[in-house]
């Protein structure tokens, strides 16, 4: 059996619904007459552990992956750990769980637990969370196709988060994460023994919210989390490293009480992966890419090196785009102008949604999630449904892709919860 970084990354990608051929090359004008036209470049950036950056509940699920700044609730460990601290319950505990990728694997799925309490000063909290993901079954072969052994890889990550309040208006929360991604199961992978690969992450975050403005019963809320800011993490002790998605969150919502018994809120997610962007890299005149005799290691015909440590990954990340390469009829790297500006900002992507409440027990939902075509291409429409009675909650959501065999179509979120403060009262959208 063949396995190295580039392997498991690919089983990482597959299960996040990537494209496999990841790495942006020159556009050669030699090949325009076979078709090839030199433009925008598929260049996506990749991260170990991608399953950290899934949406685990059917409440944000329902409304394009957008939590930012929505209303608090056990999920907001995920989107946005400060939130916790303007909880309106006293503690709540959260289950979910998603058939993932079903168009391409029968058995792969994310499970999720989170809850929180608040503390007795009513301006902090704590809480944590569980979320596992199973890959399904795998059978691991030789070169000869003999049959090593059947696996089920699989990772998890544990979260423990504190919140606390700094005014009526303004919180801020950190989360710290232990991160696990068993892919292998310790085979040995030519000569070298593979393993778990571990990181430890942390989030910070913060949280604004005005109640009481407009006709005096809307709520306007701003949320922005770093997320996974963490060391690197490597299968074998011989490979090289990879980022974790160093991710981040920020946006606004918007809550609008329409009358006694109804509430709209609108909400805006913009994120950006804080981890290198992939360069492309020096070829020679027959296609291959060229090792610089220095490093030893291929050269770069624009961009930046991707081989750098976390804190200059993640302010790099701003800058190190390569644009559109091609070369001229002297062989000379020729980068189209405005490209780089360009590349940078197509590596937002947004998510967007409404929440309609009626009576705070029924809800509906609907949402659209945007990713550039350059960047990985995930564009789909979400809708969802929700009911609250007394101390239960129940969630669900449904992806709808508006691209060709996407395999996140038809996505299901399920998710369960309950409240622990004993009151069950109804409370208006956007009460702090």
């Amino acid at each position: 059996m063949f396995l190295n970084r580039l392997s498991v990354l690919a089983v990482l990608l597959t299960a996040w619904g990537l494209p496999a051929d990841l790495f942006a090359q020159p556009c050669d004008p030699q090949f325009q007459s076979a078709g090839q036209q030199c433009g925008d470049q598929l260049n996506t950036i990749t991260t170990a552990v991608p399953f950290l950056m899934i949406s685990p509940d059917s409440r944000a699920g329902g409304m394009g992956d957008a939590g930012v700044a929505v209303s608090p609730d056990a999920n907001a460990i995920h989107w946005n750990p400060s939130k916790l601290a303007f909880a309106e319950n006293e503690g709540e505990f959260f289950m979910s769980y998603s058939p993932w990728l079903r168009n391409l694997v029968p058995d792969m799925s994310l499970a999720y637990l989170a809850g929180y309490k608040r503390l007795g000063n009513k301006r902090s909290a704590i809480g944590g969370s569980l979320r596992y993901f199973n890959l399904g079954s795998i059978l691991f072969t030789d070169v000869t196709g003999a049959t090593i052994r059947d696996f089920k890889p699989a990772e998890f990550a544990v979260d423990v988060v504190f919140a606390q309040k700094f005014g009526d208006n303004f919180s801020g929360g950190v989360a710290i994460r232990y991160i696990n991604s068993n892919l292998t199961g310790g085979i040995n992978v030519q000569g070298a023994d593979s393993k778990a690969g571990q990181s430890v992450a942390a989030d910070v975050s913060f949280y604004y919210v005005k109640p009481e403005i407009g006709n005096g019963d809307n709520t306007l809320a701003f949320g922005l989390n770093i997320s996974n800011v963490g060391a690197k993490m490597s299968y074998t002790s011989t490979a090289e490293q990879d980022f974790i998605p160093i991710n981040l969150r920020l946006g606004p919502s918007y809550t609008m009480q329409l009358d006694e018994y109804n509430s709209i809120a609108f909400n805006l997610d913009i994120n950006k992966l804080l981890v290198p962007t992939p360069p492309v890299y020096l070829l020679d005149e027959n296609g291959a890419v060229v090792i610089d005799p220095v490093t030893d290691s291929p050269a770069i015909a624009s961009g930046r090196d991707p081989n750098v440590g976390v804190a200059a990954g993640m302010f790099g990340s701003f800058s190190d785009a390569p644009g559109n390469v091609s070369y001229d009829d002297d062989g000379n790297v020729v980068v189209e102008s405005g490209s780089i500006f360009r590349e940078e900002m197509r590596e937002f992507n947004l998510a967007g949604g409404l929440e309609y409440w009626y009576d705070q027990q029924f809800a509906f939902r609907a949402g659209y999630f945007w990713e550039h075509y350059t960047k990985g291409n995930r564009k789909y429409f979400t809708l969802g449904a929700g009911v609250r009675y007394s101390k239960f909650a129940l969630d669900l959501s449904y992806l709808i892709a508006n691209t060709q065999q996407s395999p996140l179509a038809n996505t299901l979120r399920f998710t369960l919860g309950f409240r622990f403060d004993g009151k069950g009262d109804k409370k208006k959208s956007g009460d702090v």
